[in-house]
């Protein structure tokens, strides 16, 4: 437990020293942003147009279409992911217990 208690605080630290103290909000405020914008499209006659195909199946597979194997591959790699969850609680309950 003290291990990562170490760790978490070398690891924020060292991202901490990376950083600058510059705030993201104050560089990219809606005026800059939007006059920039606004220069790129200048001289551009055309208007945007619905995409009638943005949102069609693009025939990805469902369960219904999908093999045997492949469902059987995803039911494995869901019990992989439950099961490394379950151990992951049960360290933490026994790092809490010490």
């Amino acid at each position: 437990m003290k291990f990562r208690i170490a760790l978490t605080v070398a690891a924020t630290a060292a991202l901490a020293a990376c950083g600058s103290a510059d705030d993201a909000s104050t560089e990219a405020e809606a005026e800059s942003v939007e006059v920039v914008a606004e220069d790129a499209l200048e001289g551009v006659e055309a208007e945007p147009v619905e995409d009638a195909e943005a949102n069609a199946d693009d025939g990805a597979a469902d369960e219904e279409t999908m093999a045997p194997s492949e469902q059987a591959q995803i039911q494995e790699a869901g019990d992989a992911a439950a099961d490394t969850a379950a151990a992951a609680m049960d360290a933490m309950a026994e790092d809490m217990g010490n």
